[in-house]
């Protein structure tokens, strides 16, 4: 129990250091698993790259544990006379019908997560984002915001709590808990917009408008990158995401519109925000309330 509570201490005091809570999003030490999920896309890609690697480990185990067998039992020393059997009808029966039911097993919830990364039923607003070489675009039609660029941060410019080659200019800034539609297209060349947290990768393509959706589980910065080859600057392409509350966005997006110019981007990363009860709320970050 002790444990616990100094676990949710701790856990508060980080959040409460802005740079270190923008920074949960970016790349840890020594990480060899996919993101931490923070959307409901994410979550069942995890899932289902965790229900593989247990197909995947058990075969390996099996296909090692045979071979072994083989080795051991089957060589010239230990059967010298070798069987001369053609064909065994159970075994063949066998490792006819269990791979299928592996492929079963493996093409449900396939199946089920395409269709689920698919779908943009009643989106609650909607995200433009056009590539170009090399930087990205971004439009929020709903909210009358015209596109602005975003910019990969020179290293000369970077402030403590941003990333070298991650953080941008301008980043989007979108709500927690909120239905949102991409469309994803580009200006001159091939492009990806791809941001692993969330489980987004989707081709921008001149001439073209692709689409796919999200809805971000938790406040905090995203990280992402073109993921498709597209020249000389195709590595400087960051995309970072601010999810923050409704509110603080509500507030970020009223500066926009007013302001007619790109406004601050809200560094809250909780959901109980109150953009009237801060001064320049917008930049405030409350944490562990």
């Amino acid at each position: 129990m002790r444990v616990t509570r100094l676990a949710s201490v701790a856990g508060l005091l980080l959040l409460a250091v802005p740079g270190v809570a923008l920074a949960a999003g970016g790349p840890q030490d020594w990480a060899m698993n996919l993101r931490e999920p923070a959307s409901p896309v994410m979550e069942q890609l995890t899932s289902f790259h965790n229900l593989l690697l247990w197909i995947t480990g058990g075969i390996v185990a099996l296909v090692t544990v045979l071979l072994l067998v083989v080795i051991v039992k089957f060589n010239a020393k230990a059967n010298p006379t070798p069987s001369r059997n053609a064909h065994n009808t159970l075994i063949e029966v066998v490792w006819t019908v269990v791979p299928v039911i592996i492929l079963v097993v493996i093409a449900i919830p396939s199946f089920r997560l395409l269709y689920f990364m698919d779908r943009v039923e009643e989106p609650e607003m909607t995200l433009v984002v056009r590539g170009y070489q090399w930087y990205w675009g971004y439009e929020y039609p709903d909210q009358q915001i015209e596109e602005y660029s975003s910019f990969l941060v020179e290293d000369e410019n970077l402030q403590p709590d941003q990333l070298r080659l991650l953080s941008v200019d301008n980043p989007i800034v979108l709500p927690v808990d909120t239905d949102i539609e991409i469309l994803v297209t580009a200006g001159d060349v091939l492009h990806s917009f791809a941001i692993p947290n969330l489980g987004l990768k989707t081709d921008a393509v001149p001439g073209q408008t692709n689409h796919t959706w999200t809805r971000i589980t938790e406040p905090g910065t995203y990280y992402g990158m073109c993921s498709e080859l597209c020249g000389t600057g195709h590595g400087y392409m960051p995309i970072e995401i601010r999810a923050v509350s409704r509110a603080a966005f509500d507030d970020w997006v009223e500066q926009q519109v007013a302001g007619r110019e790109l406004a601050e981007p809200p560094v809250l990363l909780t959901r109980d925000y109150d953009p009237a009860s801060a001064g320049d709320a917008s930049r405030i970050a409350r944490a562990g309330q």
